[in-house]
C-alpha cells in the first residue's frame, strides 16, 4: 500500500525510515521524500509514527 501517492512511497519504506531512527514527518521526507509532496500523507506518517512508538511501548508477553 502506498504511504505516500506523489512519490510513490509504500508503508514497508515508511516503517523501515521509522525504524531507522525517522520521529518526525519531516525526517521520513529526508530519508524517502514521502510527504514532501502535497501534504495530503502527512498524517497518515504522523500516524505510522505514533503507532510504531505505542506498539514498541507494549510490554512484551
Amino acid at each position: 500500500m502506498y504511504a505516500c501517492i506523489c512519490h510513490g512511497v509504500h508503508d514497508h519504506e515508511v516503517h523501515d525510515c521509522i525504524r531507522a531512527g525517522a520521529r518526525t514527518e519531516d525526517e521520513i521526507g529526508d530519508a524517502c521524500d514521502a510527504g514532501t509532496g502535497c501534504g495530503n500523507c502527512r498524517q497518515r506518517l504522523a500516524d505510522m509514527i505514533e503507532r510504531y512508538f505505542a506498539e514498541e511501548s507494549v510490554p512484551a508477553a
